[in-house]
């Protein structure tokens, strides 16, 4: 499974970013897809999942309400829309497949995108 996350970009606070995560080769609607996030210096957290079932899981309290993961099966596509934007939400923002669709255990990772928010 070949993931590849995308749409980062530089942006003001409060501006909004659509992030994709594509596969090439493979079919997303079985597996969980997860958003995890890195800043500088800082270890990689986890953002939100959805799992196999289309249930949404949220992992980070300071994104909630601001950060939607949903999923488009006709483009074998998973987002995270980004709104309300915060110069601490800057960093690689990498997707993540469980195959199980569990959002348990990440077999595959993607390339990660840059997402950078200035003040």
């Amino acid at each position: 499974v070949q993931l590849q996350a995308s749409g980062g970009g530089s942006v003001q606070a409060g501006g909004s970013l659509r992030l994709s995560c594509t596969a090439s080769g493979s079919t997303l609607d079985s597996y969980a897809i997860g958003w995890f996030r890195q800043a500088p210096g800082k270890e990689r957290e986890g953002v939100s999942c959805i799992n196999r079932s289309d249930d949404r899981l949220d992992y980070l309290d300071s994104v909630k309400g601001r950060f939607t993961i949903s999923r488009d099966k006709a483009k074998n596509t998973v987002y995270l829309h980004l709104k309300s934007l915060k110069p601490e939400d800057t960093a690689v923002y990498y997707c993540a497949a469980d195959t199980m669709g569990l959002c348990e255990v990440m077999h595959y990772w993607g390339k990660g995108t840059q997402v950078t928010v200035s003040s």
